[in-house]
């Protein structure tokens, strides 16, 4: 079974990244995942790359969802990872 790596890309000031924090936590928990954050405030690439989009998740450095993340997509995402 393969272990995906789920990073979730935030900012300070984030009204949506809670959310997101929430929504990724309980995927991954339930799934027995574990995952990580990466907040752009002072690092300029991820900042430049994701400008508006954040919060992104991304699934082994593959962009997945941004803004509101839609638990059962990322739970499908997820499974298919791991089947590989």
């Amino acid at each position: 079974m393969a272990i995906p790596r789920v990073v979730l890309i935030t900012k300070a000031d984030c009204h949506l990244c809670q959310d997101a924090r929430d929504a990724v936590g309980r995927v991954t928990a339930a799934l027995g995942l574990e995952w990580s954050e990466a907040p752009v405030d002072h690092q300029p690439e991820l900042r430049e790359r994701f400008a508006e989009e954040i919060p992104v998740v991304l699934v082994d450095g593959v962009q997945r969802d941004f803004w509101k993340i839609d638990e059962a997509r990322l739970e499908r995402v997820l499974q298919r990872a791991m089947a590989q």
